[in-house]
């Protein structure tokens, strides 16, 4: 989940005042099949007529594409596009990374206007769908990648992550219809916690191909094919109650203004900055320190490989414990969010973020660097789980879609800085990994000056007049 977010709030009522996006659920809302939906008030963090199973069916795709991120970019294909695939020639890492950063380049440029189409025309569920099937499509493609088939491996590579990118900041769009504005971190909490065991059961299932295929004596090129198979089908069959069960709760609001896409990125920047000056200062902080995160998640392996000589078995391991934090991270820490605020539950996450660095700096032996992932799997979970809810808690209601496209924008504008630097100070240092790390740790010291000028109560004031 990958790239690997969701909101909250009191919803406005002034134009939007006929949609029901922006009035939450209607209380009419059918019950599930157990009867259980959300009544008008009480202790449950869901809207009034919310079905459990509906938060489920949500939590359930962030389930399913975690197995793309965890096993296709970070795990396995990164390091066989590397190995197998460019031949390990100079320039295949470069090219690895260029095409991801194309991918992401994409999704700054389009998803404002994605965004604002959704919107207009109720279609949130929709272009899920559609990211969806793109995403396993692409990703089926990498199959045919063997030794040499560079331009096929990096066209699906862009067109995957394209997809998922998509569906990633679509998805996030509905949670301030299911939860409740003070109940927005748990519930955030409970799909990225979620969405990690989706990644570990993928991953679980891959390492299993991987032991018993090198057991037998095969080589990469025969089971990471098979690797992608298992990680497409989990994907695709774990999203499936989110297209059957999620409601599009929004109404048509008529064609959305015709703007060029880089007029409508312009655009809602200066939204924000006139209107919502408080969510324009946090996407700056989440564009800083997601930079950070984008490392850990685009260039774990390479550090362990390179740094501390960890194996392909070791590092599948080794990514498998960072989700495990993670999952632990974000189930848990979404409740003290709730309990002690947005912010300050950023904020601490960050802290420990710096310290995760320190620790993997300082590492010279295995058992310290564990330590390292297990403090960036926490970290990790907690900070994506805050950052969306904050997120969501100062997005306007009625252009949820939109707002979170900006988010999206913020944070693949992170995932190029962050691995770009990461790879130019060891290019300029001549392959100096613990101090590229080291300058890694300035995106997080960063964020957590940008977040303290993030005025909370004068952006919800903001959002809900």
């Amino acid at each position: 989940m990958s790239s690997q977010g969701r909101p909250e709030g009191e919803y406005r009522r002034a134009e939007h005042e006929g949609s029901p996006v922006s009035r939450g659920v209607p209380p009419e809302a059918s019950a599930d099949a157990s009867g259980q939906t959300a009544g008008p008030g009480g202790d449950s963090p869901l809207n009034p007529g919310v079905a459990k199973r509906e938060v489920w069916a949500w939590a359930m795709y962030d389930f399913a594409n975690s197995g793309y991120t965890t096993v296709i970019l970070t795990a396995v294909f990164s390091t066989y596009f590397v190995g197998v695939v460019g031949g390990r020639a100079p320039w295949a890492t470069l090219a690895w990374t260029a095409a991801l950063s194309l991918s992401y380049l994409l999704i700054m440029l389009t998803m404002p206007t994605l965004g604002a189409r959704a919107d207009a025309r109720a279609g949130k569920r929709r272009l899920l769908y559609t990211s969806t099937v793109g995403c396993v499509a692409a990703t089926l493609v990498l199959t045919q990648a063997g030794p040499g088939d560079v331009w096929l491996a990096l066209a699906a590579i862009v067109v995957s992550n394209y997809c998922y990118c998509v569906g990633e900041s679509v998805v996030a769009a509905f949670l301030p219809e299911l939860a409740k504005p003070t109940a927005l971190g748990r519930v955030s909490g409970w799909g990225w916690s979620f969405g990690y065991c989706g990644g570990m059961l993928t991953l679980g299932l891959s390492l299993v191909v991987v032991t018993l295929a090198e057991a037998r004596g095969e080589t990469a090129e025969h089971f990471v094919p098979w690797v992608i198979v298992v990680t497409c089908s989990v994907f695709a069959l774990a999203a499936l109650p989110s297209f059957f069960l999620l409601r599009e709760r929004a109404k048509p609001q008529g064609r959305p203004e015709a703007l060029h896409m880089f007029k409508r990125l312009a655009y809602a920047w200066r939204e924000t900055g006139m209107h919502f000056p408080e969510f324009r200062r946090l996407l700056m902080c989440i564009a800083c320190y997601q930079a950070g995160i984008s490392v850990v998640i685009t260039l774990a392996a390479v550090y362990a490989s390179e740094v501390m000589g960890f194996t392909t078995p070791q590092i599948m391991l080794l990514v498998f414990t960072v989700n495990i934090g993670a999952a632990a991270g974000a189930f848990s820490f979404g409740y003290v969010q709730d309990r002690i605020g947005h912010k300050p539950a950023l904020a601490m996450t960050l802290v420990g973020w710096i310290a995760m660095v320190l620790v993997a700096y300082a590492a010279v032996t295995a058992p310290v660097f564990w330590v390292a992932a297990t403090l960036a799997g926490l970290c990790m979970g907690t900070t994506q789980s805050a950052g969306r809810a904050m997120t969501g808690a100062l997005a306007p209601a009625g252009r949820l879609a939109e707002f979170f496209s900006l988010w999206t924008f913020a944070v693949q504008l992170a995932a190029v800085i962050g691995p770009l630097t990461y790879g130019l100070v060891t290019w300029a240092t001549h392959g100096n990994h613990r101090l590229a790390i080291l300058v890694t740790g300035l995106f997080f010291v960063g964020g957590l000056v940008l977040l303290s000028r993030v005025d909370m109560k004068r952006g919800l004031a903001r959002r809900a007049a």
